[in-house]
């Protein structure tokens, strides 16, 4: 990590490392730099593409593909 004072000219930016599913709840926090901005975008373009319809069959589809799977047993480790 570079710690020294930006050149002249030059302005030193330090983008945050932030969970955004914690400190995005309400809304991006961080705006055009954020670094999940291309997954934003495609899930809006899927949610105005795609209608309720079909979101709900989609859903349906997974969840009995779930229910069909056999159970996953997690043991403990020693």
């Amino acid at each position: 990590m570079w710690v020294g004072k930006p050149l002249m000219g030059e302005e030193l930016t330090v983008e945050p490392k932030i969970n955004c599913a914690e400190a995005c709840v309400r809304g991006c926090v961080l705006g055009d730099k954020c670094p999940n901005i291309e997954f934003r975008e495609a899930a809006s373009q899927f949610i105005q593409e795609t209608s309720l319809d079909e979101m709900l069959a989609m859903a349906e589809e997974r969840r009995r593909k779930k229910m069909m799977e056999p159970p996953k047993w997690v043991l403990p480790e020693d």
